[in-house]
């Protein structure tokens, strides 16, 4: 995230700083939050399902959820013959140690470039009406 000089931020944004510094505040602090994708994700059964190396592991997770009172044994028999029929990669491929963590990557750097477009058109928008 780019820091400024109030003097640099004057002079790259005058109007902007006009409004801003137009009170007593001598120092401006911008905190950006980053919304979490996963924030509150609860994992359904076929997220389960894909983390498993092997059918026989994927059968285990069922009964698990079926014991848990995550799943009843009619919707967990129905997962088996998908898993019979199909294997694992039936659900979408197996999910890999660190899928999330990639997929993590890929939200904040989708989300950079975005934030990275708009601050250029502000400044384009900036630099256009002055």
């Amino acid at each position: 995230m780019p820091e400024y000089e109030i003097d640099e931020f004057k002079k790259k944004y005058p109007r902007l700083a006009d409004e801003i510094l137009s009170g007593k505040t001598k120092q401006i602090n911008l905190q950006i939050q980053l919304l979490d994708p996963w924030r509150g994700y609860v994992p359904t059964v076929v997220d389960y399902i894909r983390r498993c190396k092997t059918v026989e592991e994927a059968f285990e997770v069922l009964d698990y959820l079926v014991k848990r009172g995550e799943l009843t044994q009619e919707q967990a028999e129905k997962y088996r013959e998908v898993l019979r029929s199909g294997g694992i990669e039936a659900f979408g491929g197996r999910k890999e140690d660190d899928y999330y963590y990639r997929e993590a990557v890929k939200y904040w750097n989708k989300l950079a470039r975005k934030i990275k477009r708009s601050e250029s058109e502000l400044e384009e928008n900036i630099e256009e009406t002055t």
